[in-house]
């Protein structure tokens, strides 16, 4: 059996809950794959990677396949709240309707707004946009896929006059070429680069380049790596767009037949001299030549990007350029070719259909177009309609923080978190007259400034549709029954849009009527006009719905359930019905200064989401990294006295952060990385976001999170600290922590920058629990290392270390002794000495999460006579389950070979 035939498995038994198991999708990133969950009569929930689903064909990811171990409801918002009181579902619909018809009526209909996620449903996002731009009459919705893909949206209604995404999976795996730009699809789109892998392995011929100013995980796959400059993508492209020409490698009848505006686009490509390329992109004159000549001379090539292109205060233009190449080849439209954007979320593909964003009507419609307003009210029955685009994220979050916004609804996402300047957007926040957010977790950082909490449902519990990058819609299913009062977010906007009086437009009996009617909209009026009509499935029944397996639009018009490939006639959704190529502006800014002379990209880590709600729950998650770090190029960290381990702070013109250095040759000088998921439950001074700025692309309002300038740091450390516990600690009694879930209990990595006298008397400050518990202490004078151990009766509760250095000890054993049972006394003593019993070597650092392998077992695996990665696996099988490590593993591999070349 292969790799990818292997079922992903969180629990056992699942032979037997295998004709029990209900389709769904996972609830992460946007490839959307197929999953077959099942809930045991014990409670617990089996997982596993469903092979008739065409996004994944069974494989998953190690955050899909470790789904059962975030599903309990541990933090759960179960019981609607205002303030922190628990009431009836009624008080609160009441207040929330209350409060927004009062705002709208005293200030007008801008004065309120929604901000919602990719995180909902397409059925949940449909009455939103539906209550706001409908019936509330503004298009104050706005949504965290802004800070995901709008520069995408952007792009493709400016060059296909729709927000047309062109490619498929199944393109990567028929291209020649595959450019990667601005994705590390190993760890942020695991199963696409599974995907591409099995493919490349099948057909050596393939060529990859990855477009990265850093070598990520996914450089093992490359062929060519083009370690970029920040922002540099515009002038690349633009640079290929002039050099195709050059070399003759134009599509001339298909750029004449089917688009406009080419010769200005090429004219300022053209202005772009070799060396002024090699500028703004940073690389060699002869790589970004090397990059050219394989473009142009490889007729099936895909470019497929993500964050490092969007994420950009030129992301609109980016994105433009890289349309620009493939509009003249022509390739575009066929299998194997083609621009490809992949979304970060399960459902932004979603709400771009039903309008979720500021700039966007229901059904792919313009708000800025009459006639579409017009088809839209008349649709929905209704006297008012939205008739100019809302505030975009960054300028909504501004409008709170001025007082021009009077209520606020805040729907399965958190903002103080994700958004640029998230200082001033808790600020914001603190001063809204009135804030209501809709979540599943009782306690985030955004829902600590909610005046009424509202429970939802979370995956698993909630119904209704996705769609994933490749515009493929899938199901989610319940498998699990709702917990406390919790209700599905579609339930929450119809009851309070009932409230306030629209009864009629809102009286929606589940999840498949509101479908209906979205897909109805997608064809009225339609004729072909319009890139989106899913009006073959708006008369499907409940049972229809119910059994809807995933299927993929435009839809073929000869078979409802059959597939055609947009662009393959040469017809896009323009007035003119051709593409329009866009004159690019290829300026790289300059960020840093001598203040800040270093520039930060931010990103996503492999087994992390987000805001860690879900994943944080999970202890093999939280295992391959555990607390923020920043990672840092060997020279730069030596300039700045930084050592291996310290905690640095990062600190930029709008705030600061607290990180581990990660030292790393892969981080190009000048420049730092840090993740984004950390925030204040899970760390003391992590957000990243604190600092980055509310720069926005000027067309599309994402926010530049790649390109910040900042200085970085050493932290006066005087004590360095590692502690297990069996329970959370209340408190965290020092300068620095970051906590991580364990299969035991947490552990906590932490600091004090002014020295604590007593080790005790911290451990104690921080469990709480000192009455009745056993203690064991132990210091060296010589080295200022100390330890204390706290025993109840002959469990461990509590486990201390502290030094002043970082501290080294085996900390996957030190956890594991919190499910140890200590009934000899002497057995005490190996906490202390950093060596419970275990009975195995330590592992090291988690390389590979499903099956709890460590870097020291790989390492001696390679010791041991294994060079490659089945050997690996055999040996510890580590890479033998979801595979989203062996990236990892490869360059495990690669390091050793080239330490033993040397």
């Amino acid at each position: 059996m292969t790799t990818a035939e292997i079922h992903q498995v969180n629990r056992v038994g699942e032979q037997d809950a295998a004709s029990r198991a209900v389709r769904t999708t996972c609830p992460y990133c946007g490839v959307g794959c197929g999953i077959l969950a099942g809930r045991h009569p014990d409670g617990s929930i089996s997982v596993r990677g469903d092979h008739e689903h065409p996004a994944n064909y069974g494989k998953l990811c190690s955050k899909g396949s470790a789904l059962g171990e975030t599903v309990d409801l541990d933090g759960r918002l179960l019981f609607p709240q205002i303030g922190n009181r628990r009431v009836p579902w009624d008080d609160a619909l009441d207040l929330v309707a209350r409060r927004f018809s009062e705002a709208v009526a005293d200030h007008g209909p801008d004065s309120v707004a929604f901000y919602v996620s990719g995180q909902l449903l397409t059925e949940d996002y449909y009455v939103a946009n539906k209550l706001m731009k409908g019936f509330i009459g503004s298009a104050n919705i706005d949504t965290n896929s802004r800070l995901c893909m709008a520069s995408s949206v952007a792009g493709h209604r400016r060059a296909f006059g729709s927000d047309t995404v062109p490619g498929t999976y199944e393109d990567l795996e028929l291209a020649d070429l595959v450019v990667i730009t601005g994705s590390n699809l190993a760890w942020c789109h695991p199963v696409i680069y599974q995907r591409l892998h099995a493919a490349k392995a099948a057909r050596p011929h393939m060529r990859i380049v990855l477009i990265d100013p850093r070598a990520t995980m996914t450089d093992h796959i490359a062929d060519m790596h083009l370690a970029i400059r920040a922002d540099g993508d515009a002038a690349l492209f633009s640079g290929l767009l002039a050099h195709l020409a050059a070399a003759g490698r134009l599509d001339r009848t298909y750029v004449e037949e089917h688009t406009d505006g080419f010769d200005d686009a090429l004219k300022a490509a053209q202005a772009l001299s070799a060396s002024e390329i090699a500028r703004q992109t940073g690389l060699p004159v002869e790589q970004v030549d090397a990059f050219y000549r394989l473009f142009a001379g490889t007729e099936k090539a895909v470019t497929i990007y993500s964050q490092g292109v969007n994420q950009s205060s030129g992301g609109t233009d980016k994105v433009n350029a890289i349309i620009n190449c493939h509009l003249a080849t022509g390739r575009i439209g066929k299998p194997g070719a083609g621009p490809f954007s992949v979304t970060g979320q399960p459902n932004a593909m979603g709400g771009r259909e039903v309008g979720g964003l500021a700039n966007m009507l229901a059904a792919h419609m313009e708000i800025e177009n009459a006639a579409h307003r017009d088809i839209v009210k008349r649709f929905w029955g209704t006297d008012r309609i939205a008739d100019r685009p809302g505030l975009k994220a960054v300028d909504l979050f501004k409008a709170v923080g001025a007082g021009r916004i009077k209520a606020l609804w805040i729907m399965a996402t958190n903002p103080v978190d994700s958004l640029p300047d998230a200082k001033a957007v808790e600020a914001a926040l603190e001063n809204c007259p009135f804030v209501v957010v809709s979540d599943v977790m009782a306690d985030t950082d955004t829902a600590r400034h909610a005046h009424v909490r509202l429970p939802a449902l979370a995956w698993g519990e909630k119904d209704g549709t996705v769609t994933n990058s490749e515009r493929r819609i899938s199901r989610q299913r319940a498998f699990m029954p709702a917990p406390g009062e919790a209700k599905p977010d579609w339930w929450h906007v119809c009851q309070v849009a009932r409230r306030m009086g629209f009864t009629e437009a809102f009286d929606y009996r589940g999840p498949a009527e509101i479908y209906r009617e979205h897909a109805a909209l997608t064809g009225f009026e339609n004729n072909g006009s319009r890139d989106l009509d899913l009006a073959a499935h708006g008369v499907i029944t409940d049972a229809d719905f119910d059994r809807m397996m995933p299927f993929q639009w435009p839809l073929a018009e000869s078979d409802a359930g059959g597939e055609k490939r947009f662009f393959a006639d040469g017809r896009y959704y323009t007035e003119t019905g051709r593409a329009r190529f866009v004159t690019i502006n290829a300026n790289c800014p300059e960020r840093t200064t001598d203040a800040f002379p270093l520039l930060l990209n931010t990103g996503r880590v492999r087994d992390h989401w987000h805001t860690m709600t879900r994943t944080g729950k999970s202890h093999r998650l939280s295992a391959h990294v555990t607390e923020p770090y920043c990672e840092i190029h060997p020279d730069d960290a030596a300039a700045l006295g930084i050592g291996p381990g310290m905690l640095v702070r990062v600190e930029g013109a709008h705030g600061s952060m607290t990180a581990r250095v990660l030292l790393s040759d892969r981080q190009a000088r000048g420049s730092v990385f840090v993740p984004m998921h950390w925030n204040d439950q899970y760390t003391a001074s992590g957000r990243i976001n604190a600092l980055v700025p509310p720069t926005v692309d000027a067309l599309s309002g994402q926010p530049a999170s790649k390109n910040v300038a900042v200085r970085v740091a050493a932290l006066p450390v005087a004590q360095y600290g590692f502690a297990v516990f069996a329970e959370r600690p209340p408190v965290l009694a020092t300068d620095y922590w970051a906590i991580s879930r364990e299969i035991g209990g947490w552990s906590v990595e932490f600091a004090n920058l002014v020295p604590q006298e007593d080790i005790s008397d911290q451990a104690n400050a921080m469990t709480k629990a000192s009455d009745g518990a056993g203690l064991l202490t132990y210091r060296d004078e010589a080295t200022g290392s100390e330890r204390v151990a706290l025993f109840r009766d002959d469990r461990l509760i509590c486990a201390v270390f502290r030094g002043q250095r970082p501290i080294d000890v085996a900390r996957a054993h030190l956890a594991e002794a919190l499910l140890q049972e200590f009934d000899d006394p002497r057995s005490r003593f190996l906490v202390v000495a950093g060596q419970p019993g275990s009975g195995r070597p330590d592992p090291g650092r988690i390389v590979c999460s499903c099956l709890s392998v460590g870097l020291n077992q790989i390492n001696a695996a390679i010791d041991d006579g294994c060079q490659d990665m089945e050997a690996i696996g055999r040996t510890t099988s580590a890479g033998t389950n979801c595979g989203s490590c062996r990236s990892e593993i490869q360059a495990v591999i690669n390091e050793r070979s080239s330490e033993a070349a040397e």
